[in-house]
């Protein structure tokens, strides 16, 4: 069985196991049950397969399987976009989908220049550029002074997040920054299966913590997305800033991450300041023995 027909099957199992009958919209079938959610022949049925073709599916068995089995599939375990997405990749049986090099290695992404120039323009807000695994492809001052830490080309933005206890203390919102960070690793995943330098970065950071692992082994998937995250700032107290992803069409799998404040905010007024001490090649003072100042 390849790894392609593995992963799909434990997706599979773990969609089929979130979801009740009655959510699911069919009869549940009689006798003692010994799952948490659907059965296998309950599922087959609500798709309109066989038991013995849903089986071979989720086993692994079956070579291949078409895109309307794979729609009815996601219509019957109610998947939403992205996990529908992310199902077809896993039966995609393509090895790895990454640009290769005449003799079989990956390529080296090369930032995209458009995204630097936009980058460039954003000098203002903390803006950094992300490749595939989460690996830093360009990165400006501003970000390193919000996260407290230098991420430099080449650098693992994800490493970071995982692996640095500084990025605990830094985003207040940690735990939820970084469960939506490995749904959209596990999403990665089933795009780039061959990838092996993603599989010892998965394996990495599971072994450091045991969240990280509980939330990759739930299979929850997500797109690199917009979303808020907290920063505490030894010096400025809380910043506030609402993430936001841009792609540009020559590589979407290069992502512009910026960080957006709220005009009039605190964050807003104090942002500059911070800037300021970057530019003079100043560290923030910290303050010892007191509360950070800004919103609590």
């Amino acid at each position: 069985m390849t790894q392609d027909r593995r992963a799909l099957g434990a997706f599979l199992r773990s969609r089929r196991d979130a979801i009740s009958p009655a959510s699911a919209g069919i009869e549940p079938f009689p006798g003692a049950r010994r799952v948490p959610g659907l059965r296998k022949e309950e599922l087959a049925v609500a798709a309109g397969l066989s038991p013995d073709y849903y089986s071979r599916v989720e086993q692994g068995r079956q070579a291949t399987v078409s895109r309307e089995v794979l729609d009815a599939l996601a219509r019957a375990l109610r998947l939403d976009d992205v996990e529908r997405a992310h199902l077809h990749d896993l039966a995609d049986p393509v090895e790895s989908r990454g640009v290769r090099r005449a003799d079989g290695h990956e390529a080296a992404q090369r930032a995209d220049p458009g995204l630097l120039r936009v980058m460039d323009a954003l000098g203002h807000l903390p803006v950094l550029l992300l490749g595939r695994r989460g690996d830093v492809l360009a990165v400006n001052p501003l970000v390193g002074a919000v996260l407290g830490t230098t991420l430099s080309a080449g650098s693992s933005f994800l490493g970071w997040l995982f692996l640095d206890p500084v990025a605990r203390e830094r985003i207040v919102n940690w735990e939820v920054f970084a469960q939506a960070s490995v749904g959209a690793l596990r999403r990665e995943s089933g795009r780039h299966p061959g990838d092996a330098r993603l599989r010892r970065l998965v394996a990495e950071v599971s072994a450091a913590d045991d969240d990280v692992a509980r939330w990759w082994d739930d299979q929850g998937v997500r797109d690199y997305a917009s979303v808020a995250k907290r920063i505490r700032h030894p010096a400025l107290g809380d910043l506030e800033f609402g993430i936001e992803i841009v792609t540009g069409p020559a590589d979407p799998e290069q992502r512009l991450v910026v960080y957006t404040v709220e005009a009039g905010s605190e964050t807003a007024r104090t942002l500059p300041i911070l800037a300021s001490w970057e530019a003079d090649g100043q560290p923030a003072p910290v303050l010892g023995g007191r509360e950070p100042a800004g919103p609590a």
